[in-house]
């Protein structure tokens, strides 16, 4: 196998083209959408050319299907939250819709009181999007997800209420959830998200599925050191065989964990130590800083130890 070689998952029907391949034998194989999923050599097979000419592709034979699969939920139902597994390792986020109204959808990942959107986007009735992927060894680390629906009614009848439901996923509850997925035809872990269009009690669906019910569950309050040091070396044992994406995604999360218990547990400032390299790390820092309410302010510190390698953070 070498880069660039299209292959498919023999513990799934994914498919996917090879971007990199480590000395330790592991192999990151990017699928539609342009999600990295990582994977070793015998979970692999080559999808040869002859194979495509005789069968095809299988986003070519998607774009053949016009007609949609039959709903099968009933009128009132369909909306879930679906996690995929691709190997061992890896699942993929989807939302389904296999109601019989389009939905506007919104998700995003609940850091304390900061926010990051994951998805924004029509759901239309018998359609499933995907929207993010997630390590399962990383469960426990995993951040709430806030799911937004507001109906789209192009004609006139009964209001149908907008709902959203919080949850947190914790592994006694999420394999629980293993079944087949509506609209998917794949085993999944799946959670339905809406049981009825009456008026919805907020308060008791989070409660059904589990949500942040106090704030010692939705962020530890434990102050964190005055200076954060997010070299990847730091952060984890072992990063050699990670890719770029992963350490940037690794850092952004110990820099969002120690910010917001920096600011839940009272501290006036906090400084993080980004490092020069290419800049990346310390612009999309400085980005979501700024995205911030309660920062009075940030600058570059330390210039003589760090050069501008480290932020100074100021709490309000």
């Amino acid at each position: 196998m070498n880069i660039g070689d299209r292959v498919r998952l023999l513990h799934g029907s994914e498919e996917g083209t090879i971007r990199k391949i480590s000395s330790s034998g592991r192999i990151e194989v990017e699928i539609e959408d342009g999600f990295i999923i990582p994977a070793q050599k015998q979970e692999l097979v080559l999808v040869h050319e002859s194979e495509k000419k005789h069968f095809g592709s299988k986003t070519e034979e998607a774009s053949t299907i016009e007609t949609p699969l039959p709903i099968s939920a009933p009128k009132d139902q369909g909306l879930y939250l679906a996690f995929v597994p691709i190997n061992d390792q890896s699942l993929i986020l989807y939302l389904i819709n296999d109601s019989h109204h389009g939905y506007l959808a919104h998700t995003s990942e609940v850091h304390g009181s900061n926010h990051r959107t994951l998805f924004a986007d029509k759901l239309q009735a018998g359609e499933a999007k995907k929207f993010d992927d997630r390590l399962l060894k990383e469960m426990d680390e995993w951040p709430a997800f806030l799911l937004r629906f507001i109906p789209i009614q192009q004609k006139l009848e009964k209001a149908i209420p907008a709902f959203e439901r919080t949850i947190r996923m914790k592994p006694t509850q999420f394999f629980k959830h293993l079944s087949k997925a509506p609209r998917l035809d794949k085993n999944a872990y799946v959670f339905a998200l809406e049981q009825t269009t009456k008026e919805l009690d907020i308060r008791a669906l989070n409660q059904d599925l589990n949500p942040i019910n106090s704030k010692s569950e939705q962020i530890s309050t434990k102050r964190p050191a005055a200076s954060i040091d997010l070299h990847i070396e730091k952060l984890v044992k072992e990063s050699k065989e990670m890719s770029n994406s992963e350490i940037l995604r690794i850092q952004l999360e110990a820099f969002e964990k120690n910010l917001d218990q920096a600011i839940a547990s009272g501290m006036d400032q906090i400084t993080f130590i980004h490092g020069i390299g290419n800049g990346v790390l310390r612009k999309e820092i400085h980005k979501r800083l700024s995205q911030i309410q309660n920062i009075k302010y940030f600058q570059d510190t330390q210039k003589d130890n760090w050069g501008y390698g480290a932020t100074l953070v100021r709490i309000s």
